[in-house]
C-alpha cells in the first residue's frame, strides 16, 4: 500500500464564498505545488464546477473527487463524494428540488459562477447557494448513500455551521462515513466528544483561495487513488487507513522526505 494526500474540501468560484482566483486551473496547480495526490470540489449546495476541474486534473495526473457542501435545514454544513457523473447528476437533481427559491444579491453574498477552462463566464447560478435546503441532515445523509456516495459531516468543532455547534450532540441514528474536523481543531474539544475514538476523522482545508488548498489535508493509506480505495480507507478494510495531518494525530513527520 501507498500514502495519499488529499484534500477533502476546495471551493470553486461557483461558491459565493470562493474567490473569483479559483478557477479550475488555479485550482489544480495550487493542488500539485502542495503536492496533493487527490482533492475533492465542495461547492455549497451544487456539483456543476466539477468536471472542468477533474477535466484538468485528469491532464496533469491529479484525481479530484466530485462533491459537493450541502447546508440542512438545521444548518449543518456536510460533504458528500460520488463516484462518477451519473450519481453527480442525480444528486444534483435532488439539489436542485430542495434547494430553496431565494435569490442571490452578488454585492452582498459574492458572485456564483461556472467558468470554463479559458476562464470564461458560461452560466451564473442565481439561486443563493448558501442556503438550508429543505432537508434534514438525516434525509440529507440517506440520499447520499442511496447513491453510494460518501457522507461526512463538515468542519464539525466550528462554533458555527458545525454538527455540535448546531445539534449540540451526535445525533442517534445518524450514518455517516467519517467527520472531517479543521486545522485549529483543540485537543479539548475531542477528548470532549469522544469522538476521535468513536469515528474516522478527516481534514481538508476548506479553501476559498489558491493558496489555501494542502493547508488541512487528510493522509491516506491504501493501494490506488480511486473511490472505491478511499471509501474502504475510510471505513479501515484490510489495513487501509484515513487520518488528519497534524501532531494531534500523531502524523506531523508522515510522508516527509529526508
Amino acid at each position: 500500500m501507498k500514502l495519499f494526500r488529499a484534500d477533502f474540501h476546495v471551493h470553486t468560484v461557483l461558491s459565493p464564498c470562493g474567490s473569483l482566483d479559483m478557477s479550475p486551473g488555479k485550482i489544480i496547480e495550487a493542488a500539485l505545488d502542495n503536492q496533493m495526490d487527490i482533492i475533492a470540489i465542495t461547492d455549497h449546495n451544487s456539483t456543476r464546477q466539477w468536471k472542468t476541474v477533474m477535466e484538468i486534473g485528469a491532464d496533469r495526473g491529479l484525481v479530484v473527487l466530485g462533491g459537493v457542501e450541502i447546508n440542512t435545514q438545521e444548518e449543518v454544513h456536510c460533504l458528500a463524494f460520488f463516484e462518477n457523473s451519473e450519481m453527480l447528476g442525480l444528486f444534483q437533481e435532488y439539489l436542485d428540488k430542495w434547494l430553496p427559491d431565494i435569490s442571490n444579491v452578488p454585492e452582498k453574498f459574492g458572485h456564483q459562477v461556472i467558468v470554463n477552462r479559458n476562464e470564461e463566464i458560461i452560466e451564473e447560478e442565481k439561486r443563493l447557494l448558501w442556503s438550508g435546503l429543505n432537508q434534514s441532515i438525516d434525509e440529507v445523509a440517506q440520499m447520499v448513500h442511496s447513491l453510494n456516495g460518501i457522507f461526512i459531516p463538515a468542519h464539525v468543532d466550528r462554533q458555527a455551521f458545525g454538527l455540535y455547534s448546531q445539534l449540540g450532540v451526535y445525533p442517534k441514528g445518524l450514518s455517516v462515513d467519517a467527520l472531517e474536523v479543521t486545522p485549529r481543531v483543540a485537543e479539548s474539544f475531542l477528548e470532549k466528544t469522544g469522538i476521535k475514538d468513536r469515528f474516522t476523522l478527516v481534514r481538508g482545508s476548506d479553501a476559498h483561495t489558491p493558496e489555501q488548498i494542502g493547508k488541512g489535508f487528510t493522509w491516506l493509506r491504501m493501494y490506488e487513488p480511486s473511490f472505491k480505495e478511499i471509501k474502504f480507507a475510510l471505513h479501515g478494510v484490510d489495513n487501509r487507513k484515513a487520518w488528519p495531518n497534524g501532531a494531534l494525530f500523531g502524523s506531523e513527520n508522515v510522508g516527509k522526505k529526508k
